[in-house]
């Protein structure tokens, strides 16, 4: 068995500290086998990527001749016991079990299941519809990364070049089989800033629920990171709002659809927490988003007329058909009998014209609608609320997650 260790020259293109707090518990690895399945194939070749003193080394654990597969890894393990997180490419469905396989069959601990494991293809491969890719094969995300980078093998191929390797072996077969799994190793550094998506997919759809009431007489506080709202005089402590993302600009835009019919939307610059390396977007229920750099840009059809806004507690009120609308039992007991009734569920609102947004979750209050048995849902759009920092960005939050989680 031969171990290999060399400095890299080449730092992750992520802050690691969301991770792990320090450097040396954190291992990348990846495992080069002569197939598929654990139970009728081999593993040859453990690489590694670890934090000494000196800066980021990578380790590599080859089975240098037939039937040292044991000796590899039991010498990976020993290597790999202190630390305490481990990270990989697509490691869950292959790496993983290939090894946990190889290790119950000789009865030797598999160090590997006692750390925290996160596996980049996981976190990423929810979100390959927002990011505009047909998978997320590690070429696949590379490419999307901006990343160029040219195997002569695939690990499929290299396998005839390993069992040559075992009966012939050359310095050539020896430099590519070790060269491969170096690349893959030192390729999950380059592939970290795919994280920066999960990162931010995640913050967006995962932000806990927060009520906003449009007709308060003073809207709450936003902030971003270590910003605040410095438009804001609200200085309660309590009335401010963490969002990951800060919206910059709102304007108002008209436009001509398909049909030629005027339309109006709005259209919202936001920062974003960090800098995504290539633009993602999507689009759902004609809301659109393209995120890049360390923004992104944000459409929202405007609908202009009238709705509804339906009281829960019908059983106090009379629906006046003349004036179709619903009023409190206390001011509707002076009308005549004849003009009104009992109202209902369905009848029980009252009507208002206005700019209305849409909804998918009773965020923003009051709840507007077009009938009673419509799902979607509305809110207004004020004056007062499109100068609310704090409001617009709740919105565009809300707008971002309802697309990534339709995409």
């Amino acid at each position: 068995m031969k171990i290999i260790d060399e400095l890299i020259n080449q730092e992750p293109g992520y802050p690691l500290e969301r991770i792990c707090n320090d450097k040396k518990d954190i291992l990348f690895f990846d495992i080069e086998t002569t197939g598929l399945s654990p139970k009728t194939s081999s593993l040859y070749l453990i690489g590694c990527a670890y934090y000494g003193d000196d800066g980021w080394h990578l380790r590599q654990f080859f089975a240098n001749e037939k039937n040292e597969e044991f000796e590899v890894i039991k010498t990976f393990m020993g290597f790999a016991r202190d630390y305490k997180i481990l990270i990989h490419f697509n490691g869950n469905r292959f790496d993983l079990p290939f090894i946990k396989f190889k290790c119950d069959k000789a009865n030797m601990t598999d160090v590997l299941e006692n750390m925290e494991s996160i596996d980049m293809y996981k976190r990423i491969s929810p979100y390959k519809n927002v990011l505009g890719i047909p998978d997320c094969k590690q070429k696949t995300i590379e490419l999307f990364l901006g990343i160029d980078r040219i195997d002569e093998y695939s690990g499929g191929e290299l396998i005839e070049v390993y069992t040559d390797y075992l009966t012939n072996p050359t310095e050539k077969a020896y430099n590519l089989l070790m060269q491969h799994n170096a690349d893959d190793v030192r390729g999950m550094f380059a592939l970290l800033p795919s994280l920066y998506y999960y990162d931010l997919f995640t913050a967006l759809c995962e932000q806990n629920v927060i009520l906003f009431n449009t007709e308060a007489a003073e809207f709450p506080q936003i902030r971003s990171g270590f910003l605040m709202d410095e438009g804001s005089d609200n200085e309660d402590p309590d009335a401010v709002i963490d969002l990951p993302i800060r919206a910059t600009k709102v304007q108002a835009n008209y436009y001509n659809d398909y049909e030629g019919k005027t339309r109006e939307e709005i259209i919202m610059k936001v920062s974003l927490p960090d800098y995504l390396p290539s633009s993602v977007g999507g689009s759902a229920d004609g809301c659109y988003f393209k995120a890049e750099g360390s923004s992104a840009t944000i459409r929202m059809p405007l609908l202009e007329k009238e709705l509804k806004y339906f009281y829960d507690n019908y059983k106090d009120y009379y629906y006046l058909p003349a004036e179709d609308q619903a009023l409190h039992k206390s001011v509707a007991q002076f009308v005549e009998k004849t003009h009104r009734e009992q109202a209902k569920a369905s009848n029980c609102y009252t009507r208002k014209p206005g700019q209305y947004l849409v909804q998918w979750d009773a965020v923003f209050s009051p709840v507007f609608k077009e009938s009673y048995e419509d799902k979607k849902l509305y809110f207004e759009l004020t004056d007062e609320l499109k100068q609310s920092r704090s409001a617009m960005s709740l919105y565009a939050l809300h707008v971002m997650a309802h697309i990534i989680e339709s995409c």
